[in-house]
């Protein structure tokens, strides 16, 4: 199924960072964080250098989105790496894997 809206998860390269975000365009998201982290530094991610996806969900409504990225924003830092862990165990970078 493809869908309009995402909630993803970037992180650092030594995963000690996270950075939940939402977008109608993952690849260019993606993108403006590694700009960022090259350059201005002006934004969380790019500031920590949080450019590794490691986790997403897809939504068709962009409410659904922002209802879930505010949801997962208030979890607690273990809750947050059990559910990456159940979609991604070894916490690979899917940069490249996204469509």
């Amino acid at each position: 199924m493809l869908y309009n809206y995402f909630v993803y998860i970037v992180t650092n390269e030594y995963r000690t960072t996270l950075y939940i975000g939402v977008t109608n365009n993952i690849q260019n998201r993606l993108a403006q964080h590694y700009f960022d982290s090259n350059n201005a530094k002006k934004s969380f991610a790019g500031k920590y250098n949080c450019i590794y996806l490691i986790y997403y969900e897809g939504f068709n409504y962009p409410k659904d989105a922002i209802y879930r990225e505010k949801q997962l924003k208030k979890w607690r830092r273990e809750k947050k790496n059990l559910l990456i862990s159940n979609f991604n165990p070894k916490w690979e970078t899917l940069n490249n894997e996204i469509i």
